[in-house]
């Protein structure tokens, strides 16, 4: 049995759950922590919740025979599949685990089918007896039913867990973990609202999804109506977004392991569904793609055209076009800033701005992106907009709004703050925002580049100066238009790596 529960300050719960992954450091490589420590992480939890309902009920009404389907009722954990069950292998540690996952997953059909993941957990040259049971016995210092450690605070510390492990996985960084400041940004922007469905085509661990309840909680909203929708090609992050979801308290969901450009998952009467809200920070610039079905694709979704193919971002742009509500339909995208200004996808950008779905391009500082200096983009997107921003577009300089501590850069709440009133004004802000009318847009032939729009004032930060200042003018409008010159250098280099690699690809 577990200790009595306890409850753990946060402090003290990631410390504890930080402490597993520290026993693999020298076993596994960094970026497979993941595969090991959210399973048990999540099958303690699933075993505490267990027992802690099973006693509850059986407190109640002193029956054995009603206590069993009340503990079962959120989920099943079947004969010997329990925690305590696997503590007490004396061998075959990993047999033992990998029998109690499948039980547990063949019992929860709807809810936590591959929830698990696929590790190697019978591989004892990787995973011997005794570095699982060091794990077990780790995990059974203390209890993680809710009583010790509500939904949120075990939410919380599974995102602590997923930062770690992103700075110490490295190259894996960029596609396990998105920059939760900027995501609070995005999530606010758009505003989510009770009732809604929310979707992310690339969903990594969930984060944008979590980050959109939290935001219909904090705005008063019933998040237990929301509807999350997620799909995910790397399996193993498939299956942790899950786990995340289930560990915030989320009964409605759906998380899906494929594919998205070739085979999405989420279809309505031969269509693709759409959504509410749809939140991404889809997979930049990628060279392997199939270009080919994407000239005849069967669900639509080539409205823009056919992107390059040695960058796939306008294809995940159509596809997130495709999967907005035709009434209630808004999008935010985090993307690079070529996206913006690339000649090989000047006619789709064209098209992009005609249809007048285009709301606002935010354009952020750099380093926000682990292991990346690269500056990025938030594009916003609405099938309806209100009437006063029709034919308009409101583009965003927030490249100072941005700060740095311990070799991280973030958003400050103050920064969030700015870059959203400067969203809800809509309106001119010297030196921070610009509107303009796609009329302009199209005679500067659709190029969203943000500094041909938003000019530098005095000191470079929206605050103006006076006639003194002249040469500092001068240098601020050189380092604008030198900023441009460089994106589009970094575009150009990055165009060109893609051709190198594809005609590797070919050789």
């Amino acid at each position: 049995m577990n200790k009595a529960a306890e409850h753990l300050s946060q402090q003290e719960l990631e410390s504890y759950l930080w402490g597993a992954a520290k026993l693999l450091r020298g076993l596994v490589d960094a970026g497979d922590y993941k595969q090991y420590i959210f399973p048990l992480l999540f099958f303690k939890r699933l075993s505490d919740v267990w027992d802690e309902e099973y006693a509850t009920a059986l407190a109640e009404t002193k029956d054995k025979t009603y206590a069993r389907p009340t503990a079962d009722d959120r989920f099943a954990i079947p004969d010997g599949a329990h925690w305590s069950d696997v503590r007490t292998a004396s061998r075959d540690v990993g047999r033992a685990l990998l029998n109690a996952f499948r039980a547990i997953e063949a019992a929860n059909p709807k809810r936590l089918t591959g929830v698990f993941g696929n590790a190697s957990w019978t591989d004892k040259a990787q995973m011997p007896d005794a570095t699982l049971k060091n794990l077990i016995e780790h995990f059974s210092r203390h209890s993680l039913s809710l009583t010790a450690v509500p939904e949120d605070e075990l939410g919380n510390a599974y995102e602590y867990l997923i930062k770690q492990f992103a700075d110490d996985s490295g190259h894996t960084a960029q596609e396990f973990y998105t920059n939760r400041t900027l995501v609070h940004l995005m999530t606010q922007m758009l505003e989510p609202e009770a009732g809604e469905t929310i979707y992310d085509p690339t969903v990594g661990t969930g984060g944008m999804l979590i980050s959109a309840l939290a935001e219909v909680k904090r705005r008063g909203g019933d998040a237990r109506t929301l509807g999350l929708y997620g799909q995910e090609v790397i399996h193993i992050t498939a299956a942790i977004a899950r786990m995340n979801l289930v560990l915030h308290g989320v009964e409605d969901f759906q998380i899906v392991a494929g594919n998205t450009l070739s085979n999405p998952a989420f279809i309505e009467r031969d269509r693709l569904r759409t959504f509410d809200v749809v939140l991404a920070n889809p997979p930049y610039s990628i060279k392997k793609w199939n270009r080919e079905a994407w000239s005849s694709d069967p669900w639509g979704r080539n409205v823009l055209g056919t992107p390059p193919q040695g960058r796939a971002d306008y294809a995940f742009f159509q596809h997130i076009l495709k999967s907005l509500d035709q009434k209630t339909g808004r999008c935010a995208i985090l993307f690079p800033h070529g996206v913006l200004f690339r000649n090989e996808e000047a006619e789709m950008r064209r098209k992009l701005v005609k249809l007048d779905l285009l709301e606002c391009v935010l354009g952020l500082g750099p380093n926000l992106f682990y292991n990346s200096p690269m500056e990025a983009c938030v594009v916003i997107c609405r099938t309806r907009k209100p009437p006063a921003r029709k034919g308009k577009v409101l583009f965003i300089d927030a490249v100072h709004e941005v700060a740095r501590e311990r070799a991280q850069s973030f958003l400050k709440p103050e920064h969030q703050a700015r870059i959203l009133a400067a969203y809800q004004a809509f309106a001119d802000d010297p030196g921070f925002a610009k509107v303009a009318t796609t009329e302009e847009i199209m005679e500067k032939d659709g190029n969203l580049s943000i500094p041909r729009y938003v000019r530098p004032t005095g000191n470079g930060n929206g605050n103006g100066g006076g006639d003194g200042q002249t040469v500092k003018k001068a240098w601020t409008a050189f380092e604008a238009n030198g900023r441009e010159f460089w994106e589009q250098m970094d575009a150009l280099v990055d165009m060109v790596d893609g051709v190198v690699a594809g005609e590797a690809d070919d050789a």
